[in-house]
């Protein structure tokens, strides 16, 4: 019986620094972020490769521009929108993630009501309801660039360890350049110009807070739940929302 505890600690020790050992040699280097630009990123070879299993030709328009030519009014719009207290946080907002459980609860307190359940123990929210709107600009771009969009505590884990790194090794204003030229804004849509000459035909240097707040207003979903094309109504409304909000949020002095 010992010896087969024995064999199975031994066996469990071996697993786990096999498992360590890959975890770290297969962690980005984010450190190379401070002067390189990334060439590609998890989920624009995520889209690419959805595009290739529905027989479409991948789309990537995406053209790199420094921070000091993206226009102040798209920054103050996607911190509004997106993170507001970015200048001030490590890499995680704590005060936004107890409101978004806060939030969360009380909606699954609702569902459960509506549905009958009286139970409370039932009431307290899974974690991908949870997540929604707590992700901190540092900790969209570390999933952005390196991981899956698969709802799980470990990809959630992996997120917090290269947010850490990521703050750590990378100025606030490299972070938030890298940001807005990576980052989403429709099919095959990549970063603030190519966002900025797609939806209003200028450079993002040159985008006025209306239009600003529109691009920013799309940036959680910008597929389908804020795609101007299926839901303008719902795109505008957060518009007007974030355009309040640009007047009181502090952009990181770059």
């Amino acid at each position: 019986m010992w010896r087969l505890i024995k064999t199975a600690t031994l066996l469990a020790l071996a697993l786990s620094t096999i498992f360590i050992v890959y975890e770290v040699a297969t962690f980005p280097r984010v450190t190379d972020l401070r002067a390189k630009n990334p060439e590609t990123t998890s989920m624009i070879e995520t889209r690419i490769e959805e595009a290739r299993r529905s027989g479409r030709e991948p789309k990537r328009v995406q053209q790199w521009v420094p921070l000091n030519r993206i226009s102040p009014n798209l920054i103050r719009a996607v911190l509004a929108g997106e993170d507001t207290n970015f200048a001030t946080h490590h890499g995680f907002d704590y005060e936004a993630i107890q409101r978004a459980w806060d939030e969360a609860q009380r909606e699954a307190e609702k569902e459960a009501k509506e549905e009958g359940d009286t139970d409370q123990s039932n009431w307290i929210p899974a974690m991908p309801n949870f997540k929604r709107g707590a992700s901190t600009i540092s900790q969209q771009l570390a999933k952005n660039l390196y991981l899956s969009s698969e709802r799980t505590f470990g990809r959630k884990a992996k997120e917090a360890f290269i947010t850490y790194f990521l703050e750590r090794s990378v100025p606030k204003c490299r972070i938030l350049e890298i940001y807005l030229n990576v980052i989403e804004w429709g099919d095959g849509i990549y970063g603030a110009e190519a966002a900025a000459r797609t939806y209003f035909n200028k450079s993002a240097a040159d985008l006025t807070p209306r239009e600003a707040g529109f691009l920013s207003a799309m940036i959680p979903s910008p597929l389908n739940i804020f795609n101007p094309q299926k839901n303008l109504r719902r795109v505008q409304r957060r518009q007007r929302v974030i355009m309040r909000g640009m007047p009181y949020v502090k952009p990181p002095p770059c």
